[in-house]
């Protein structure tokens, strides 16, 4: 019995680490294990904000979908997560189209992703 109640206990008391893969638009399914992520409470659009910092990748959750965007810089992130307005600090400096008709950190415009 006490064998029983040791191994239980062990059960319950030992870290639960579950995998968590998102779907990215243009990309398809994304761990987001190498990901730091937050939640985002003051902004009506963006619910979520996901960066890795060795990729430079950055995975916004907007209208509930998630969005890709690489070659950010740690500064950009940054400004982007302490703007006064997440959503126009996003829409001017992060998704704003330029002569292609992508955004700077677009990664679908000559871009090489590697995978995790």
């Amino acid at each position: 019995m006490t064998r029983l109640a040791f191994i239980l206990a062990l059960l319950f008391t030992a870290p639960w680490e579950e995998a968590e893969i998102v779907d990215v638009k243009d990309r398809g399914a994304v761990d987001l294990k190498p990901f730091n992520c937050q939640d985002v409470t003051r902004s009506s659009v963006i619910s979520r904000v996901c960066y890795d910092a060795k990729s430079r990748r950055m995975l916004v959750q907007r209208h509930a979908a998630y969005h890709q965007y690489c070659d950010l810089p740690k500064d950009t992130l940054d400004a982007f997560l302490n703007a006064p307005s997440m959503g126009q600090f996003f829409n001017a400096n992060i998704k704003a189209a330029g002569r292609d008709g992508n955004g700077p950190y677009d990664c679908r415009t000559d871009k090489v992703l590697s995978d995790q």
